[in-house]
């Protein structure tokens, strides 16, 4: 099937399609009735093998025909798709033995009345390829515009494999080099239409001989296609349909460019593991071994993020988020559901479509490890309040005028009788205006464990906590860590 010059190739027509244009008046006579028509060509040749290309509809009056076995044999081998026989004025009738050759070799045999002139059903036939086209380009236009909208979603990747499997009905995934899916949309597939289509997957993958762009196979009913994702990262597209049709190539190869861009921030899973490796260096490491490992003004924030949805990170959706954010230093293993970014002093923090943030201020990179406990609560209290980013601010105001050694010194006093996780509830309680539900949120436990711990830390210091001067003098006091 030839490939139009713009747009996908035109959809073959089914006879059926030319068989219920009553003006016709055409008949099936022979033959099955689901063959699908490329080409009208007329020829009273008495041999028209050589002037075939295969798909046709063959129009004759049968002026030179003597061997009706042989000229059908012929027919079927040249892959002609169906034979149109003219009743007079050559015969008065489709000949006995015509009929029983297309029955033998399975060719359809349509009857052309006397009426019905050989250029008619070649208009028709056209027709009917041009109204296949309009809806084929319909089809796939709406198709690149649903996957252009699903890869600005912030899930792109599976939100474009999901809109691929809904446009081509069937199993969309993305594989890494090793066969493992990243993601995937649609039904799954058997194993062993599974096991071919990592099969597909290793002969587009670049290596030491030169791959192919894709790849096709057909396993128990089921087409299969696997494409090559650009970027050298070995990661391919594959896709399993029960059925192909004329433009699937064309959405196939919209979806390809898309998720090779998509994929491009990431760069890589070893790049991923090196740069979730180097995160959690950075956050835990002595600052005199981090600082000759970073660029740019000596200040980072660090950005503790989780998807709005509920849904587990991932490399390549969290590398999206690292690139929108402006940095290539992400943290997010395969199942986590928080992920880690450290951004450059320079670039801003903005709320991110799909994610909730929360924020570090800017530190020196001797103070990463800190920061990183400072993003981890302002995520938390960004999840209570129901708030896209909550950014954690360095002390101000009144708080910035006490001497730092004797406050700090007060600080650790006042807090000693409290264990870490009923200092860290503390904090938290206060900083959203002893709201129960809103702490439990922000820890992640339940709004009775809140009620016990602040009873606890309530005990332990001595204090009413309904006091306002005390709320103040504690608040202080923990601000002062």
């Amino acid at each position: 099937m030839p490939d139009s010059p713009v747009g996908p190739p035109t959809p073959p027509v089914p006879l059926a399609g030319l068989l219920a244009l009553e003006e016709l008046g055409l008949r099936l006579i022979a033959g099955p009735a689901d063959a699908e028509l490329l080409w009208v060509h007329t020829s009273e040749m008495a041999d028209p093998y050589p002037y075939l290309l295969g798909g046709e509809l063959l129009l004759s009056a049968g002026v030179l025909l003597a061997d009706p076995d042989t000229y059908v044999a012929r027919l079927v081998e040249a892959g002609a798709a169906a034979l149109g026989f003219g009743v007079r004025p050559v015969h008065e009738a489709v000949p006995p033995a015509l009929v029983a050759a297309c029955d033998r070799h399975g060719l359809p045999l349509v009857e052309v009345p006397p009426g019905t002139p050989f250029t008619a059903i070649a208009r028709a036939v056209w027709g009917l390829m041009a109204a296949a086209r309009h809806r084929e380009l319909r089809r796939v236009t709406r198709a690149q515009q649903a996957l252009a909208t699903a890869a600005a979603r912030p899930d792109p990747i599976p939100a474009v494999l999901h809109q691929l499997a809904v446009r081509l009905p069937g199993r969309a995934a993305l594989l890494a080099a090793g066969g493992e899916e990243l993601h995937a949309a649609g039904p799954p597939p058997a194993p062993e239409v599974r096991a071919a289509l990592a099969r597909l997957a290793r002969v587009v993958a670049p290596g030491a001989r030169p791959a192919p762009a894709s790849a096709t196979d057909t396993v128990g009913g089921s087409h299969l296609s696997a494409y090559a994702l650009g970027g050298g990262q070995g990661l391919a597209l594959t896709l399993a349909t029960d059925h192909r049709e004329a433009g699937d190539r064309t959405v196939a190869g919209i979806a390809v460019v898309l998720l090779s861009l998509l994929a491009a921030p990431h760069q890589g899973s070893g790049a991923a593991a090196r740069s979730a490796a180097l995160v959690r260096l950075l956050l835990g490491a002595d600052p005199a071994d981090v600082a000759p490992l970073l660029d740019g003004d000596g200040r980072w924030t660090v950005v503790h993020a989780r998807r709005t949805d509920g849904a587990a990170a991932d490399p390549l959706t969290a590398g999206a988020l690292g690139a929108a954010l402006g940095s290539a230093l992400v943290d997010a293993e395969r199942g986590d559901e928080v992920v880690r970014v450290l951004v450059p002093g320079a670039a801003r923090v903005t709320p991110q479509p799909g994610w909730t943030l929360g924020a570090s201020a800017p530190v020196p990179a001797d103070a990463l490890e800190a920061a990183g406990i400072r993003a981890a609560r302002a995520l938390g209290r960004a999840e209570a309040t129901r708030a896209p980013l909550v950014a954690d601010a360095p002390v101000s105001g009144l708080a910035a005028l006490l001497p730092p050694g004797p406050a700090a010194d007060r600080a650790r006093e006042l807090l000693a009788p409290l264990t870490e996780p009923l200092a860290e509830t503390l904090r938290c309680w206060l900083s959203l205006h002893g709201s129960w539900d809103r702490t439990a949120v922000a820890l992640s436990v339940h709004r009775n464990t809140v009620r016990q711990r602040i009873a606890r830390c309530a005990a332990l210091l001595g204090t009413d906590l309904d006091d306002m001067d005390v709320r103040t003098e504690l608040w202080l006091a923990l601000r002062q860590e």
